[in-house]
């Protein structure tokens, strides 16, 4: 059985245009010139001249240029005939190498579910392409777009494909039928490629606090205080306040919009700050609200275990102890 083909560029046109960054690695660097892959273009052969490899004198070739190395750069002159490339690095600028990385980082995650569902479902990758990969280049201006689309709404995108098939008819002339552009396997096999890789995750926001009042009460009014940040939030970015040790605490939300996270728990803190204040307490900003990894997370759990396994060693403190560390601990505002 013959293997489909799993090769083929990123892009409709099969070369890029005159004064466009493209992503390159480097294969061999020679006396005169370093040979490259044009990555977006199923690494067709280019040529960067080692005069085009920095404005200034070059003192070292491996300082600007190594074998394995992938970077943008700008297109000087394509020979399609001879499918050549003629490149430069000194040329692009540090907006050009924005605009390519961003390109390439989408266009990358889009090859691979592309080339993924071509794979498993045995159809030729090319034929993907020309049927759904690059009319959702020309329609939406990348498919990267598209695909976000298609996580919660794949048959709007998808059901506009369509292909032309030739088929003999009854009356035995050749006739052209408008079908869907691919099969209900292959676009269910597309559909979940893209749900798994493109599901957008939720970000963890923490912002750090110090708590304090030393008021009749205080207790009570640092909770009162607590229920307003929590109040700040909302159904789409709800917020938690967490006692890790008096007088800190922790504040966190989850949010698909990194902004609105950090707006939301800005707005807890102003909110738990000015109840506090009423009753002669303090709020101190230790880390403002931003964006945590799961790293940052793990420690902080860890830290609160550790502190809760403290709390619960102690057993031989005397009344005005108790008195004075209540609170401590899981803290209920009901």
């Amino acid at each position: 059985m013959v293997s489909p083909n799993l090769e083929c560029r990123m892009y409709e046109s099969r070369y890029p245009n005159v004064d466009m960054a493209v992503m390159i690695q480097v294969k061999s660097i020679g006396e005169m010139c370093a040979y490259v892959s044009l990555l977006e273009y199923n690494n067709i052969e280019g040529m960067i001249l080692l005069s085009e490899l920095s404005r200034r004198r070059i003192r070292s070739i491996n300082s600007l240029i190594k074998v394995g190395r992938t970077e943008p750069v700008m297109v000087l002159h394509v020979d399609e005939e001879k499918g050549y490339v003629n490149l430069s690095k000194r040329r692009v600028s540090e907006e050009d190498i924005q605009i390519c990385e961003d390109r390439y980082n989408k266009s990358k995650l889009v090859h691979s579910i592309m080339r993924h569902v071509a794979e498993t479902m045995e159809v030729d990758l090319e034929d993907l392409y020309i049927h759904v990969g690059w009319p959702l280049y020309r329609k939406y201006n990348h498919a990267f777009e598209a695909f976000k689309l298609i996580v919660n709404d794949p048959d709007s995108i998808i059901n506009t494909l369509t292909r032309e098939v030739k088929e003999i008819g009854a009356d035995g002339q050749e006739v052209t039928k408008v079908v869907p552009a691919m099969s209900e396997e292959v676009k269910m096999s597309l559909i979940k490629d893209i749900r798994r890789r493109m599901t957008p995750q939720p970000l963890k926001i923490r912002a750090d606090v110090e708590m304090k009042c030393f008021q009749f009460d205080g207790v009570l009014h640092i909770k009162a205080a607590m229920r307003k940040a929590e109040a700040a939030g909302s159904t789409e970015c709800p917020v938690k306040i967490k006692l890790v040790a008096p007088p800190s605490y922790v504040l966190i939300t989850q949010t698909l919009d990194k902004e609105q996270g950090i707006s939301v728990l800005t707005k807890a803190i102003d909110a738990c700050s000015e109840e506090i204040e009423i009753h002669k307490g303090k709020l101190t900003v230790k880390e403002k609200p931003r964006a945590v990894s799961e790293r940052e997370d793990k420690l902080l759990a860890e830290q609160m275990a550790k502190l809760n396994m403290q709390n619960e060693e102690v057993g031989g403190d005397d009344d005005s102890e108790e008195e004075e560390d209540t609170g401590m601990g899981d803290i209920d505002l009901e």
